[in-house]
């Protein structure tokens, strides 16, 4: 049974951190690329960052490059987002993903 749980989420500052981790199971994490996905209220999903199987290639949205780090432990089978100088409009759930398996997300709120 594949399970993938976002946890880290939480109620922060503007220009502050968080980082968020993905647990999973069920599946080979080793060998699936995963990503970060975003959903904000009323909106659609939005894509923010991909990690290959190795860890050696990331990718970001625009919107938050330079500010989000993702990696992985394969050794724990985890998956990482650091988010540093969050803004409001980052404030959304977060979902971890591997290949067409979503996780449960966890909510971020960016606000004073």
């Amino acid at each position: 049974d594949v399970q993938l749980q976002a946890s880290g989420g939480g109620l922060v500052q503007p220009g502050g951190s968080l980082r968020l981790s993905c647990a999973t199971s069920g599946f080979i994490f080793s060998t699936y690329a995963m990503s970060w996905i975003r959903q904000a209220p009323g909106k659609g999903s939005e894509w923010v960052s991909s990690i290959n199987s190795g860890g050696g290639s990331t990718n970001y949205a625009d919107s938050v490059k330079g500010r989000f780090t993702i990696s992985r432990d394969n050794a724990k089978n985890t998956l990482y987002l650091q988010m540093n100088s969050l803004k409001p409009e980052d404030t959304a759930v977060y979902y971890c993903k591997a290949a067409s398996f979503w996780g449960r997300g966890t909510q971020v709120t960016v606000s004073s």
